[in-house]
């Protein structure tokens, strides 16, 4: 695999702008045709609109389990960042390969790709499988499709290897995150007669005072989980809109508010907790005003990743690695629902580093670039070797020598 064959791919993976909001088609085009020319039969898993695709393929025998290597094809919006370069075309400036998405994740398909060649030579005695999704940005929704055309399969993966950015070390856990919206109906009525009304500013406040309380406790009683730089699930109001007017009692409010839990906490019992705050404060308010209301909005949300740092594939995926320490990830990834959904061992293990994701002039280095590349590599050649076999029994090989 050649350095300047991952740069040129590279190239072409940022040109494309696929922010969230557009269409990643043109993308999933591309990699289709990169792959049918070098005999890689693939599948796309369309999402309902028809205008994004998830896209899966298998290098090597597909009767049998491999390991799965998987990445999203969009990319946060570069609206409001001062970029000294153009966001969607590759800049190189010594070691470093400026564009938006060179760390988050395209970096990683670009060395995926890149090794394609090298993996459909290899022979490989277990297969290689490539999920690359979209909409992974707004809440991992898209890989849903996927998830659910792959459990419908007679073959799942073995093993999945998230390829965000990580500085090519593995992490075996991240934290589960809810996103909800509370609208909240009062009644209005001038100020001056404000017992006759009821204040939806007031009433949101308290959900947001239950919120802090309870982020407080968690901050103190736990659950806590020590692979976390916060070790306990967090809880917060991030945004409150609501009001006309000062002199007029507000009809409504709304506030949005995050849940970003350890993977031993659950998120949704501290919803309903919520909700049963919300409910009893309805009643009250419906004692003055009857069409008074409190509405849920589910915005979004996924599990945490929590694998046990001794488990049999992160011994496996350490040997193929330069650098054998663990990573401690603060964000999530879509690892969380391949463990959940399908029951399948999860990393997240891929080049670059988030400080430089969602950032203006984001970039990855040619030395994480080349330390993806060997571990891809030191991967090939373990999966060709005498005992791949294994990986289909449940069990992971020891690394071939490269």
């Amino acid at each position: 695999m050649s350095q300047d064959t991952v740069v040129d791919l590279l190239a072409e993976l940022v040109a494309f702008d696929t922010t969230s909001h557009r269409s990643n088609l043109a993308l999933i085009a591309f990699i289709e045709d990169y792959l049918a020319r070098h005999g890689v039969a693939s599948r796309r898993v369309p999402d309902a609109s028809g205008k994004k695709a998830n896209l899966y393929a298998t290098i090597g025998p597909a009767d049998r389990p491999g390991v799965m290597l998987s990445g999203h094809t969009d990319t946060v919006p570069v609206t409001g960042q001062d970029w000294r370069f153009d966001p969607f075309r590759l800049s190189i400036e010594g070691e470093r390969l400026f564009g938006r998405g060179t760390a988050d994740m395209k970096g990683f398909l670009a060395v995926v790709l890149a090794a394609v060649p090298a993996l459909v030579e290899a022979e490989l005695a277990v297969p290689v499988h490539l999920a690359f999704s979209h909409d992974e940005e707004v809440g991992c929704v898209g890989v849903r499709t996927l998830l659910a055309d792959l459990a419908q399969q007679p073959v799942r993966p073995a093993a999945c290897l998230v390829g965000e950015p990580t500085s090519m070390r593995p992490a075996t856990a991240h934290k589960g995150k809810l996103a909800a919206r509370l609208h909240v109906r009062g009644k209005a009525c001038h100020s001056g007669m404000a017992p006759q009304g009821v204040n939806a500013i007031h009433a949101a406040a308290r959900l947001a005072n239950w919120v802090e309380e309870t982020a407080a406790t968690k901050a103190s009683h736990g659950p806590f989980d020590e692979r976390f730089a916060v070790p306990h699930t967090t809880l917060q109001v991030g945004t409150i809109q609501g009001g006309a007017a000062l002199n007029i009692v507000p009809q409504d409010c709304r506030l949005d508010i995050e849940i970003r839990n350890v993977p031993e906490d659950d998120p949704e019992a501290l919803l309903d907790a919520l909700m049963a705050v919300a409910a009893a404060l309805e009643a009250e308010m419906r004692e003055t005003a009857p069409e008074a209301s409190i509405r849920l909005e589910r915005l979004g949300d996924y599990p945490g990743l929590s694998m046990a740092d001794d488990h049999a594939l992160v011994d496996f995926i350490m040997t193929l690695l330069d650098d054998r320490g663990l990573a401690r990830i603060g964000y999530g990834t879509e690892g969380g629902l391949f463990q959940r959904e399908l029951g399948i061992p999860t990393l997240v293990c891929g080049p670059g580093s988030m400080d430089q994701g969602h950032q203006p002039d984001e970039f990855v280095t040619r030395d994480q670039l080349a330390r993806c590349e060997a571990f891809l590599t030191r991967l090939a050649a373990t999966l060709a070797g005498p005992e791949a076999h294994r990986l289909a029994e449940g069990q992971f090989p020891r690394p071939a020598s490269v």
